[in-house]
C-alpha cells in the first residue's frame, strides 16, 4: 500500500470525519498497517481535544478589530478548533496553549505572518511554552536513547549535536521533532537541578535570514538566536538574560568547534 501512501491531509480529514466511506476504509487500513502513522494521528486527536477543552469559550468571544485585520489576508480553516488555535496563537504570542497549539499551527496563520523571516523565533518560543512545563512527556526521545542524534539529524537534514551544558548546571532531557515552515525542526531540552528548563530550537533557515547573534524577550521568555553553518539556533528559557547568554555562548562555542573539526 506504500505506492498509494496516505498523506497528512488525508489523515487529518479522517480525524475530522470528513471522508466518504471508501476513503475512510482506505485510511483505516493504512493505519492498521502503519502503527507510527496511527500513533501520530492519535496524538493529533489528543491535541485537538485538549485545545477544545481549554479554549472552546474563546469561540464565543468577539474577535477584536485589530485581529480581524490580521486575519483578512488569508481565511482560516472553517473548523472551530482551528480558528481558536489561530486566534490564541496570535493574541497570546507564545503563552502556554497546550500541545494542540503546535499541531500544524503555521498553516492557520495569515500568509504574511506565516512567511515572516523572524516567525521561526516565535515558533521556538511557542514550542518552549508548550513542552517545557510537561512532566510526563516533555520529549519524544529521551537523552538515554542512543538513536536520538541519528533520528533528529536524519529527519531535519541538519547536523544535530547534543551540547554538553553540565558545567553550566544543565543536563539533557531529550529531544523531539517539530513542524516548521519548510519542514521539520528539532527541539533539545535541558534542565538543571531545580527543574528549570531551557530548549534549543534547531531549524534550516531560509535564504537571507540574518546570521547575527540577537536577543529578544517574548511573553516572559528570554531568547538568544543566531544562524551558523547553515543551521538556525534559538535558545529559549525563563532565565535571567546573563545566565541564558552564558548557555548560548557555550552552545555557540561547541557548535563552532564541531564545524571546525568536520564532526
Amino acid at each position: 500500500m506504500d505506492a498509494d501512501r496516505i498523506d497528512d491531509e488525508l489523515l487529518s480529514a479522517w480525524l475530522d470525519d470528513e471522508l466518504d466511506p471508501a476513503q475512510r476504509t482506505q485510511v483505516e487500513q493504512w493505519l492498521r498497517e502503519h502503527p507510527q502513522d496511527a500513533e501520530r494521528v492519535r496524538q493529533w486527536g489528543a491535541d485537538r481535544d485538549a485545545l477544545r477543552a481549554r479554549f472552546d469559550l474563546v469561540l464565543s468571544e468577539p474577535v477584536p478589530a485589530s485581529m480581524q485585520r490580521l486575519l483578512r489576508p488569508r481565511p482560516l480553516s472553517q473548523r472551530p478548533w482551528a480558528r481558536a488555535a489561530a486566534v490564541l496563537l496570535l493574541v497570546g504570542g507564545g503563552a502556554v496553549l497546550g500541545a494542540g497549539a503546535m499541531w500544524r499551527w503555521q498553516d492557520l496563520l495569515p500568509e504574511p505572518l506565516a512567511q515572516s523571516p523572524r516567525q521561526w523565533v516565535h515558533r521556538a518560543a511557542v514550542a518552549h511554552a508548550v513542552y517545557a512545563p510537561e512532566q510526563r512527556h516533555p520529549v519524544e526521545v529521551g537523552a538515554n536513547e542512543e538513536h536520538l542524534v541519528r533520528w533528529l539529524t536524519k529527519r531535519t537534514a541538519l547536523p544535530v549535536k547534543l551540547f554538553d551544558l553540565q558545567p553550566q548546571g544543565f543536563t539533557l532531557v531529550g529531544g523531539r521533532l517539530l513542524p516548521d515552515a519548510e519542514g521539520p525542526s528539532a527541539q533539545l531540552m535541558y534542565e538543571d537541578s531545580e527543574k528549570h528548563r531551557v530548549t534549543v530550537y534547531l531549524r534550516k533557515p531560509e535564504a537571507g535570514t540574518p546570521a547575527a547573534f540577537r536577543f529578544e524577550r517574548q511573553d516572559g521568555l528570554n531568547l538568544f538566536y543566531w544562524v551558523e553553518s547553515g543551521c538556525g539556533y534559538a535558545l529559549v528559557g525563563d532565565l535571567p538574560r546573563d545566565q541564558l547568554l552564558a548557555l548560548a555562548m557555550e552552545i555557540h562555542k561547541q557548535q563552532t568547534a564541531q564545524a571546525g573539526t568536520g564532526g
